[in-house]
């Protein structure tokens, strides 16, 4: 059933009433022209995904549920007439959504849901949001974030230093320890454990957490230790507070827990750094994907969670990112204080040009070029540690 302009014009942009009642929603749309064009695909989506089905109205939408509850297209409607690609921005009205509760779990189901269904759709990718002041006081703010992590480490006007457990697993905790020591002669301010290890038998978190927290408080280290807790939102709530009892005040999640296991952590209100990392995103965030979320909106909304830092990508690495993107991501996630943290295949060399193209507020998370070093761990520390100050001036 084709579109008829005549019916829910006042789904249109002529009724926009403010953007404080609504949340701005910025999708990048290509349609099968046998099927239809943006405007068709626009209506889809802004009807599909706040009140009904498209094309089958309900004898239930009073007029006042359509004007409160619909969303809004944010375009003239003859813009959009016989276009078959365009950046188009819908208006989702916020009254439909409990913030405080709901969550990000429904916000992306409100977002990124039933249109993927409809034929018109060769490809919809959500590339940008943007909320009001007044949804954003329902979101957190980073425990430590980068003016914390600065303060604690006592380190200012240059990266900040990360180092990474490798081996990833298959170590016991006598050797991670002996590991620890080494990075922190090294000169680092920030450890985090691999993604991949979380809770094995031979090095399980009830045996390591206060073996690390016991070293690093007894001997009045100031450093942050994340410890990799990836698991179902059930229990890594219940290894967050676990971590918190031990004395521990860090903690990595990957994306793959979920994007709203976040925002459940700060919920709780432990006095916890997180760091949130993201291997394997480029299942729903790679361009060459006709549907998928771009990588700045999921940095966008794990800020919004309160994450401390965020492993962002990677220059000159064995990942290497788009540079004005992540300079673009990097000034944004600093601006709410959360730390933007380098990544794969960062080594020496990579310094002063990460510097040069993005500045010095950045958590540069080095494993193999610190583990590979043939004179041992903290040697490979020691070098990072030099390089990083040496090219602090560096912007």
């Amino acid at each position: 059933m084709k579109l008829n302009k005549n019916n829910f014009l006042d789904i249109f942009s002529t009724n926009f009433k403010s953007y404080e009642d609504y949340f701005i929603a910025t999708y990048e749309i290509k349609t099968n022209p046998q099927k239809g064009d943006v405007l068709q695909a626009s209506y889809e989506l802004a009807i599909g995904q706040s009140i009904g089905n498209p094309y089958s109205r309900s004898i239930h939408e009073e007029s006042s549920l359509i004007t409160n509850n619909s969303c809004i297209i944010l375009h003239d409607p003859n813009e959009l007439e016989n276009k078959y690609e365009m950046i188009i921005n819908i208006a989702f009205p916020n009254i439909n959504i409990d913030f405080k509760n709901d969550g990000i779990s429904q916000l992306l189901c409100m977002l990124m849901g039933g249109q993927m269904d409809i034929e018109t759709f060769e490809k919809c990718r959500l590339v940008d949001i943007k909320f009001s002041k007044n949804i954003e006081r329902f979101f957190y703010k980073p425990v430590y974030g980068l003016s914390g992590m600065r303060n604690k480490v006592n380190s200012y006007d240059k990266p900040l230093f990360g180092s990474i457990i490798k081996p990833k697993t298959g170590i016991n905790k006598i050797k991670l320890l002996d590991m620890v020591k080494q990075l922190i002669d090294g000169g680092v301010d920030f450890i985090k454990e691999d993604e991949i290890l979380s809770n094995p038998h031979f090095c399980s978190l009830k045996e390591r957490v206060p073996l690390i927290t016991n070293y690093l408080e007894k001997n009045n280290i100031k450093i942050i230790y994340t410890f990799c807790i990836n698991s179902d939102h059930d229990e890594i709530i219940n290894r967050s507070r676990f971590i918190v009892n031990e004395g521990g005040h860090g903690i990595h999640i990957n994306w793959w827990a979920g994007l709203g296991v976040y925002k459940s952590i700060k919920k709780l209100n432990l006095p916890l750094f997180i760091h949130f990392q993201k291997s394997g995103d480029k299942v729903i965030t790679h361009e060459n994907h006709n549907f998928g979320i771009d990588w700045k909106v999921i940095c966008s909304i794990a800020a919004l969670s309160g994450v401390d830092s965020i492993h962002v990508g990677m220059l000159g690495g064995y990942l290497n990112d788009d540079e004005t993107k992540l300079k673009k991501i990097s000034i944004d996630l600093s601006k709410k204080n959360t730390i933007p943290a380098l990544s794969c295949g960062l080594n020496s060399k990579s310094i002063p040009l990460i510097n040069k193209a993005i500045g010095t507020d950045y958590l540069a998370n080095v494993g193999g070029a610190v583990h590979s070093n043939p004179e041992g761990s903290t040697k490979g520390a020691k070098l990072m540690r030099d390089t990083i100050d040496q090219y602090t001036n560096i912007k």
